[in-house]
């Protein structure tokens, strides 16, 4: 990917300018990677029980958590990967690397978040507070030296993914269903995979100096592990489909949105993995964000799963 011809290749740290700070703190925080925690809603979702005024609010406070924990842990990771991010043609720019906010200061705001997140799950029960400093003690640790172990800092990835889906399951005190976590850790594990794939692509020769375990990987390696996760994943969803569509013959009142809702989901696996050969896919919520099909994709199946989990319009 190239950048402009006026964008150095080192940005000299400077005064910080008025209302600077406070704006790099927000850019540091990442608040367009909270699309990402939206996962918190999917077992309360799947479940039914967000027509609860109780499910609803121990959901959203839940999804404020992960907000907190994960701006925390993203102002953590820039101020140790401050130097190693001035190398890339991208990550250069962040506030940290740049010189904007003291390396300092992201500490100081990123473990007051974490410490709040963690302290605050406690309102939600303890099993509550254990999926976050889970979460937590998983992304400080794969910032600290995780990221640099080849498919270890993939699982990492995707265990945060996961956990996400199981903070909102537990909150609204939610059973998990073993093909949803299935579903939900080998989508996460093609993302992730797409994710490396792109950035294999972007920084070329550079990729080691910026990530050592993507000196580690092949262009051939990382499809496989896309091939490998997507075909886990449909799979995985095609049998909870039908799981939660009942017993073959059973009049199960709205069963057939669930089995039609197999198309939506797949045709968007598909259409994500073409983005991904086409260059894109550096980050996943850039790529839904950014294409209007995987949007429409998502919306109709996000339908048809409702029409499905409230019983509209049985067999």
């Amino acid at each position: 990917m190239s950048e402009p011809a006026t964008e150095p290749d080192w940005i000299e740290p400077g005064p910080a300018r008025p209302g600077s700070t406070l704006s790099g703190l927000v850019r540091t925080a990442r608040p367009r990677q909270w699309l990402k925690n939206v996962l918190v809603f999917a077992a309360p979702g799947a479940a039914g029980v967000l027509t609860h005024p109780g499910s609803v609010l121990r959901a959203l406070a839940m999804f404020v958590l992960f907000c907190a924990a994960s701006s925390g842990t993203y102002m953590v990771n820039d101020a140790l990967d401050a130097e190693a991010d001035r190398l890339h043609p991208l990550k250069r720019t962040r506030p940290v690397a740049a010189g904007v906010i003291p390396v300092r200061l992201a500490w100081s705001a990123g473990l007051g978040l974490v410490v709040m997140a963690v302290g605050l799950s406690a309102l939600l029960g303890l099993r509550s507070t254990l999926v976050v400093a889970i979460y937590v003690a998983i992304t400080l640790a794969y910032s600290l030296r995780l990221k640099q172990e080849p498919v270890i800092e993939m699982a990492a990835l995707t265990t945060g993914f996961v956990l996400r889906a199981i903070a909102g399951g537990v909150a609204c005190s939610v059973p998990l269903s073993n093909w949803f976590l299935i579903v939900a850790s080998f989508g996460s594990l093609f993302m992730v995979g797409g994710k490396r794939y792109s950035e294999y692509q972007t920084l070329g020769e550079d990729r080691s100096g910026h990530r050592a375990a993507l000196g580690q990987y092949t262009l051939s390696y990382l499809r496989y592990v896309r091939s490998v996760s997507s075909a886990v994943a449909m799979a995985g969803y095609c049998l909870w489909a039908f799981e939660k569509a009942g017993p073959q013959g059973h009049p199960v009142s709205g069963s057939i949105w669930f089995q039609l809702s197999i198309a939506p989901f797949v045709v968007a696996l598909l259409r994500y993995s073409l983005i991904l050969e086409s260059g894109g896919g550096g980050a996943p919520e850039d790529v839904i964000i950014g294409d209007r099909m995987l949007q429409g994709l998502g919306v109709i199946w996000l339908g048809l799963f409702a029409l499905g989990v409230y019983g509209v319009g049985g067999r």
